[in-house]
Protein backbone atom coordinates (compact mmCIF):
# COMPACT_ATOMS: atom_id res chain seq x y z
CA UNK A 1 0.00 0.00 0.00
CA UNK A 2 1.44 3.50 -0.46
CA UNK A 3 2.55 5.56 1.93
CA UNK A 4 0.05 8.54 2.47
CA UNK A 5 1.19 12.17 2.60
CA UNK A 6 -1.26 15.22 3.50
CA UNK A 7 -0.46 18.42 2.27
CA UNK A 8 -1.98 21.62 4.32
CA UNK A 9 -1.18 24.73 2.96
CA UNK A 10 -3.99 27.77 2.66
CA UNK A 11 -2.87 28.65 -1.22
CA UNK A 12 -4.43 25.91 -3.35
CA UNK A 13 -1.53 26.57 -6.13
CA UNK A 14 0.93 25.11 -3.90
CA UNK A 15 -1.21 22.28 -2.54
CA UNK A 16 -2.05 21.59 -6.14
CA UNK A 17 1.50 21.42 -7.46
CA UNK A 18 2.89 19.26 -4.10
CA UNK A 19 0.02 16.87 -4.53
CA UNK A 20 0.51 16.62 -8.38
CA UNK A 21 4.52 15.63 -7.79
CA UNK A 22 4.03 13.75 -4.61
CA UNK A 23 1.20 11.58 -6.65
CA UNK A 24 3.60 10.87 -9.12
CA UNK A 25 6.75 9.72 -7.06
CA UNK A 26 3.94 7.29 -5.98
CA UNK A 27 2.46 8.21 -2.62
CA UNK A 28 -1.36 8.83 -1.72
CA UNK A 29 -1.98 12.59 -1.40
CA UNK A 30 -4.46 14.06 1.08
CA UNK A 31 -5.39 18.10 0.93
CA UNK A 32 -6.15 20.23 3.28
CA UNK A 33 -6.37 24.31 3.22
CA UNK A 34 -6.42 25.38 7.37
CA UNK A 35 -5.38 23.61 10.37
CA UNK A 36 -8.56 22.72 12.38
CA UNK A 37 -9.66 20.83 8.75
CA UNK A 38 -5.72 19.27 8.95
CA UNK A 39 -6.34 18.15 12.34
CA UNK A 40 -9.57 16.20 11.79
CA UNK A 41 -7.72 14.71 8.56
CA UNK A 42 -5.04 13.81 10.41
CA UNK A 43 -6.84 11.82 12.88
CA UNK A 44 -8.95 10.27 10.95
CA UNK A 45 -6.49 9.22 7.82
CA UNK A 46 -3.38 8.88 10.16
CA UNK A 47 -1.45 10.46 7.38
CA UNK A 48 2.55 8.83 7.51
CA UNK A 49 3.90 12.21 7.12
CA UNK A 50 2.47 15.98 6.99
CA UNK A 51 3.92 18.74 4.20
CA UNK A 52 2.73 21.71 6.86
CA UNK A 53 3.19 25.08 6.19
CA UNK A 54 3.24 27.37 9.08
CA UNK A 55 0.69 30.22 8.31
CA UNK A 56 -2.55 28.78 8.33
CA UNK A 57 -6.21 30.05 8.89
CA UNK A 58 -8.40 28.96 11.78
CA UNK A 59 -4.91 27.04 13.47
CA UNK A 60 -1.34 28.00 12.60
CA UNK A 61 0.75 25.28 11.68
CA UNK A 62 2.44 25.35 15.56
CA UNK A 63 -0.70 25.11 17.36
CA UNK A 64 -1.85 21.89 15.08
CA UNK A 65 2.19 19.96 15.81
CA UNK A 66 1.53 20.52 19.26
CA UNK A 67 -1.90 18.96 18.66
CA UNK A 68 -0.74 16.20 16.77
CA UNK A 69 2.41 15.41 18.71
CA UNK A 70 0.73 14.65 21.84
CA UNK A 71 -1.46 11.62 20.02
CA UNK A 72 0.70 10.50 17.03
CA UNK A 73 4.76 11.22 17.79
CA UNK A 74 5.54 8.80 15.33
CA UNK A 75 4.00 10.69 12.14
CA UNK A 76 6.12 12.56 10.79
CA UNK A 77 6.21 16.49 9.67
CA UNK A 78 7.38 18.37 7.15
CA UNK A 79 7.42 22.36 7.91
CA UNK A 80 7.14 24.78 5.40
CA UNK A 81 8.12 28.19 5.84
CA UNK A 82 8.69 31.70 4.62
CA UNK A 83 12.57 32.91 4.72
CA UNK A 84 11.77 35.34 7.94
CA UNK A 85 10.06 32.73 9.70
CA UNK A 86 13.19 31.97 11.48
CA UNK A 87 11.83 32.02 14.92
CA UNK A 88 8.85 30.26 14.06
CA UNK A 89 10.95 27.58 12.72
CA UNK A 90 12.52 26.94 15.62
CA UNK A 91 9.59 26.73 17.65
CA UNK A 92 8.30 24.32 15.19
CA UNK A 93 11.61 21.94 15.35
CA UNK A 94 10.98 22.34 19.39
CA UNK A 95 7.37 21.28 19.17
CA UNK A 96 8.68 17.78 16.78
CA UNK A 97 9.20 19.17 13.57
CA UNK A 98 11.22 16.72 11.44
CA UNK A 99 12.48 18.87 8.73
CA UNK A 100 11.90 22.34 7.09
CA UNK A 101 12.12 23.95 3.51
CA UNK A 102 11.74 27.48 3.09
CA UNK A 103 9.70 28.80 0.55
CA UNK A 104 10.33 29.52 -2.69
CA UNK A 105 11.28 26.01 -3.12
CA UNK A 106 11.34 23.06 -5.65
CA UNK A 107 8.75 20.60 -5.44
CA UNK A 108 11.22 17.98 -6.43
CA UNK A 109 13.17 19.29 -3.08
CA UNK A 110 9.97 18.46 -1.26
CA UNK A 111 9.69 14.91 -2.80
CA UNK A 112 13.45 14.20 -2.10
CA UNK A 113 12.93 15.51 1.58
CA UNK A 114 9.91 13.43 1.95
CA UNK A 115 11.73 10.42 0.53
CA UNK A 116 14.44 11.00 2.91
CA UNK A 117 12.16 11.38 6.18
CA UNK A 118 10.04 8.32 5.35
CA UNK A 119 13.02 5.80 4.89
CA UNK A 120 14.78 6.47 7.85
CA UNK A 121 14.79 2.96 9.59
CA UNK A 122 13.97 0.84 6.56
CA UNK A 123 17.50 0.10 5.85
CA UNK A 124 19.71 0.11 8.37
CA UNK A 125 23.00 -2.10 9.14
CA UNK A 126 23.35 -1.42 12.81
CA UNK A 127 22.02 -4.51 15.14
CA UNK A 128 17.99 -4.17 15.65
CA UNK A 129 18.59 -3.81 19.18
CA UNK A 130 20.63 -0.75 20.71
CA UNK A 131 21.89 -0.37 24.76
CA UNK A 132 23.63 2.60 26.05
CA UNK A 133 23.32 2.09 29.77
CA UNK A 134 19.70 2.09 30.52
CA UNK A 135 18.47 3.44 26.99
CA UNK A 136 17.13 0.75 24.72
CA UNK A 137 16.34 1.08 21.33
CA UNK A 138 14.71 -1.42 19.51
CA UNK A 139 14.42 -0.89 15.42
CA UNK A 140 11.97 -3.30 14.71
CA UNK A 141 9.00 -2.02 17.14
CA UNK A 142 10.23 1.67 16.62
CA UNK A 143 10.55 2.04 20.55
CA UNK A 144 13.05 3.43 23.10
CA UNK A 145 12.76 3.07 26.92
CA UNK A 146 14.87 4.95 29.42
CA UNK A 147 14.80 2.76 32.29
CA UNK A 148 12.44 0.67 31.57
CA UNK A 149 9.84 3.44 31.05
CA UNK A 150 8.43 4.13 27.09
CA UNK A 151 9.91 7.51 25.31
CA UNK A 152 7.92 8.74 22.55
CA UNK A 153 10.24 10.07 20.22
CA UNK A 154 9.39 11.80 16.38
CA UNK A 155 11.06 10.01 13.68
CA UNK A 156 13.70 12.27 13.05
CA UNK A 157 14.79 11.77 17.49
CA UNK A 158 14.33 8.31 16.89
CA UNK A 159 16.82 8.42 13.66
CA UNK A 160 19.07 10.58 15.48
CA UNK A 161 19.68 8.69 18.67
CA UNK A 162 20.11 5.97 16.88
CA UNK A 163 22.96 7.09 15.34
CA UNK A 164 24.48 8.37 18.69
CA UNK A 165 23.37 4.65 19.89
CA UNK A 166 24.96 2.46 17.35
CA UNK A 167 28.48 4.41 18.04
CA UNK A 168 28.96 5.38 21.60
CA UNK A 169 32.01 7.73 22.38
CA UNK A 170 32.46 8.64 18.83
CA UNK A 171 32.26 12.60 18.26
CA UNK A 172 29.77 13.11 15.33
CA UNK A 173 29.43 16.38 13.60
CA UNK A 174 26.48 18.25 13.04
CA UNK A 175 26.88 17.58 9.17
CA UNK A 176 27.46 14.30 10.00
CA UNK A 177 24.16 13.72 12.21
CA UNK A 178 22.09 15.71 9.69
CA UNK A 179 23.25 13.27 6.55
CA UNK A 180 22.73 10.53 8.70
CA UNK A 181 18.83 11.55 9.40
CA UNK A 182 17.82 13.36 6.09
CA UNK A 183 20.38 11.06 3.85
CA UNK A 184 22.06 14.33 2.75
CA UNK A 185 23.49 17.02 4.45
CA UNK A 186 22.45 20.60 3.59
CA UNK A 187 25.04 23.16 5.29
CA UNK A 188 22.05 25.66 5.79
CA UNK A 189 20.39 23.31 8.10
CA UNK A 190 23.11 21.91 10.60
CA UNK A 191 21.52 23.74 13.12
CA UNK A 192 18.46 22.45 13.19
CA UNK A 193 20.49 19.45 14.51
CA UNK A 194 20.93 21.60 17.93
CA UNK A 195 17.31 22.02 18.38
CA UNK A 196 16.58 18.09 17.61
CA UNK A 197 19.31 17.20 20.00
CA UNK A 198 17.80 19.82 22.76
CA UNK A 199 14.55 17.76 22.47
CA UNK A 200 16.22 14.49 22.84
CA UNK A 201 17.90 15.61 26.13
CA UNK A 202 14.39 16.85 27.03
CA UNK A 203 13.28 13.40 26.83
CA UNK A 204 15.51 11.87 28.14
CA UNK A 205 18.26 13.98 30.76
CA UNK A 206 17.56 14.35 34.20
CA UNK A 207 19.73 17.30 34.86
CA UNK A 208 19.59 19.52 31.04
CA UNK A 209 22.55 21.43 32.65
CA UNK A 210 24.31 18.86 33.28
CA UNK A 211 23.73 15.82 30.34
CA UNK A 212 24.40 12.26 31.47
CA UNK A 213 23.57 11.04 27.75
CA UNK A 214 24.34 12.98 25.22
CA UNK A 215 27.19 15.24 25.40
CA UNK A 216 28.60 18.59 23.63
CA UNK A 217 31.88 18.91 22.24
CA UNK A 218 32.68 22.00 21.85
CA UNK A 219 33.54 22.97 18.53
CA UNK A 220 33.31 19.41 17.01
CA UNK A 221 29.43 18.43 17.60
CA UNK A 222 28.13 15.78 20.00
CA UNK A 223 28.89 12.25 21.16
CA UNK A 224 26.77 9.55 23.34
CA UNK A 225 28.16 8.30 26.56
CA UNK A 226 27.43 5.42 28.43
CA UNK A 227 26.78 6.76 32.51
CA UNK A 228 27.17 3.39 33.66
CA UNK A 229 30.77 2.61 32.03
CA UNK A 230 33.48 2.37 34.62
Amino acid sequence: MSQTILVVDDEMQIVRLLRGYLEQAGYRVLTAYNGVEALSIARQERPDLVVLDLQLPKMDGLEFTRRIRSERPEMAILMLTARVEELDRIVGLELGADDYVTKPFSPREIVARVRAILRRGQAQSAPAVLRVGSLVLDRERHEVTHDGVPVALTPTEFELLATLMAAPERVFSRAALLEAVQGVAFEAYERTIDVHIKNLRRKLEADLANPRYIVTVRGAGYRLEDPEAP
